[in-house]
């Protein structure tokens, strides 16, 4: 049987951040907590989204989200969020931002002092209600969609980046306003984009069953696909932004179908210490060499990705896919491969373990063993 489900109130369009003084007001948040990054405050963002805010509100501000968001970084946000007496959040930036502030809304709300036991892979979506304190998410990249997701990834401190998950997690409001994108740099352009592209993508690759979600996946495809190259070109195109920015949240709307192999080798890879990988980025650099892999498990849907891709009818195929992928890739200027980005061969086992050990392992149309997530790993290195 499939659960389908959309749940998440969205306000989308060029100016949307005018609403965000209403729809707090709808939400009862009086007294919020700011979840964002240095890099938003220097860019100016917070203070856009501040001028949309009441004069007289208490705001208490946490902005030092890494870019891989951690366990310890929860915690300081959490005991701002205890010692101001906030009654929700408003999460501004990419998914670091709001992945760290489902992770502030749930220990906000339920016992413990850990985010590992509600992670999924220990069974912990279960213990996960509905006391989870309001979220309005705010994005200002077009990538991970976690506006109107129900997961988040968190680097416990265990070491192991690991998702929570459930729908209660969902931000109450996603605001997404494609204005708040224009300045987004050329590279974090491309590397967002390519996580929108591979969400949808795997999405519609999974084997569970739901046609609607697959629409939705197709839709955001065709969006990341002709859209992604004029965002990276140029920032400004007001046209592309909106477009990326619908791609984003198409294909994390579709995330209940599950993902698969690429984001369980790029989950292990961001988290691996001494490097700052780029989650996106990292997708892009896994994404071709698993569509070849997956093309035993995922029947005549090559065929449907590559008239959405507007490729030759020939080219239907996993190889046909991948390498328009592939070359894709080069056209956004993503780095050739793990190596380019500094990974180290020491770091292969490493990370073909924590693929085996991820969530999105489970999902994957065609479940890889060790030795070929290394050979996965391997055929990416470039």
């Amino acid at each position: 049987m499939a659960l389908i489900t959309y749940l998440t109130r969205i306000q989308f369009e060029f100016g949307a951040l005018k609403l965000l003084e209403q729809e707090l007001q709808l939400l009862g948040i009086r007294r919020p907590l700011i979840v964002t990054d240095k890099g938003i405050i220097a860019a100016g963002l917070w203070a856009k989204v501040k001028e949309k805010l009441p004069g007289n509100m208490p705001i208490a501000l946490y902005d030092g989200t890494p870019e891989n968001p951690t366990e310890a970084a929860m915690r300081d946000a959490l005991k701002i969020y205890k010692d101001e007496g906030c009654d929700g959040i408003i999460a501004i930036g990419g998914g670091s931002p709001m992945d760290l502030a489902k992770g502030v809304a749930l220990m906000a709300t339920h016992p413990g002092n850990s985010l590992q036991p509600y992670a999924m892979v220990e069974g912990g979506a279960t213990k996960i209600t509905s006391k989870v304190a309001p979220i309005v998410a705010i994005p200002t990249t077009s990538g991970t969609g976690s506006e109107v997701s129900r997961g988040g990834v968190i680097i416990m401190d265990s070491g192991r980046k690991l998702a929570i998950g459930s729908p209660h997690l969902i931000p109450k409001l996603a605001l997404i306003d494609p204005e708040l994108t224009l300045g987004l740099p050329p590279h974090l352009t491309a590397g967002t984009g390519m996580d929108a592209f591979t969400h949808n993508i795997e999405c519609f690759l999974s084997n569970a069953y739901n046609p609607p979600a697959d629409g939705i996946a197709l839709d955001g495809l065709d969006k990341a696909w002709r859209y992604v190259e004029r965002a990276t070109r140029d920032g400004q195109d007001r046209e592309a932004r909106f477009n990326m920015a619908m791609a984003a949240m198409e294909g994390a709307m579709v995330f209940q179908k599950g993902l698969g192999a690429v984001h369980a080798l790029s989950h292990p890879t961001g988290g691996l210490k001494g490097h700052r990988l780029h989650h996106g980025t990292l997708n892009a650099a896994y994404l071709p060499a698993v569509l070849r892999f997956n093309a035993p498990a995922v029947g005549e849907k090559y065929r449907k990705v590559a008239q959405v891709l507007g490729l030759p009818e020939r080219e239907g195929t996993a190889e046909g896919v991948a390498n328009a992928v592939a070359a894709l890739n080069e056209r956004l200027g993503i780095p050739r491969g793990l190596g380019a980005m500094g990974l180290r061969q020491d770091e292969v086992e490493q990370i073909a373990d924590g693929a085996l050990g991820d969530h999105c392992h489970l999902s994957t149309p065609r479940q890889p063993t060790k030795a070929q997530y290394v050979e996965l790993i391997e055929q990416s290195w470039g």
